[in-house]
């Protein structure tokens, strides 16, 4: 289970309108013990230049580049994802996936009083567990709204309309999904496109459980409908869909 989920906040937005222009990724570098095969740094981008990229050419070699990327990542058996006792891993696996897929997701993210600082035009360096903290799958539900905007997320109403956007264009889909007991784990989750072999599940021709990649509890390379509609437990007190070209 994820811990101190809310040990990072952001400052509020009146009406949830777009955030300021000054706000700048929070960014840590790679670092040589961030490894698939390993525990350590999580926080960090992974350090290995066999792991592919997105190619953006066009939508064909996204999509093409995504599947060699979860294939790589491969979330069911490298050590990065693995459960342990006290915490899953949701957050670092859609993390990498949106990092080597040229899009951005925080990891860390700014504390408040760093925050404070970029606002007024200040010039804030990211240093771990000092101006940047973990920022866990309950705080990311609440970041996209407040800060997504500002870095090309864009909200989407179904599940159907992600699966679409994702499979036409190549682009990167999220599912997010806020805890309601302060202090558990949400959940967060990359929707990704189908496959020859993978599929979303449908309904009348309509999504019902979109394609998705994951770590958490059991780890999955592709999945649909072992899970159903996650997003809906009662486990959770709200949930956002995003979508990022």
């Amino acid at each position: 289970m994820e811990k101190y989920i809310e040990s990072v906040t952001s400052l509020p937005l009146i009406n949830n309108t777009i955030p300021n222009s000054l706000i700048t990724k929070a960014d840590l570098l790679p670092d040589p013990e961030s490894q698939l095969d390993s525990m350590e740094r999580k926080e960090n981008p992974i350090a290995d230049f066999s792991i592919p990229f997105r190619d953006l050419t066009n939508s064909a070699s996204k999509k093409e580049s995504i599947a060699r990327l979860i294939d790589k990542l491969d979330v069911e058996t490298n050590i990065r994802y693995q459960r342990t006792v006290e915490d899953t891993y949701c957050n670092v696996y859609s993390y990498d996936y949106c990092y080597f897929s040229k899009v951005y997701l925080p990891t860390v993210w700014w504390t408040p009083q760093a925050l404070e600082k970029i606002l007024k035009g200040q010039e804030v360096e990211a240093v771990f567990e000092q101006t940047v903290d973990r920022i866990y799958s309950s705080a990311l539900t609440d970041w996209f709204v407040e800060w997504g905007p500002s870095f090309g997320w864009k909200r989407m109403l179904s599940v159907d309309d992600i699966q679409n956007e994702v499979n036409n264009n190549g682009g990167i889909g999220i599912i997010c999904a806020k805890r309601r007991e302060k202090g558990l784990s949400g959940h967060i989750v990359p929707v990704v496109p189908e496959t020859d072999e993978n599929k979303a599940y449908r309904e009348n021709g309509i999504v019902v459980y979109p394609l998705q990649s994951q770590a958490g509890k059991v780890n999955y390379n592709y999945f649909s409908e072992v899970r159903k509609d996650w997003w809906n437990d009662e486990l959770y007190s709200s949930h956002v869909f995003y979508y990022h070209e």
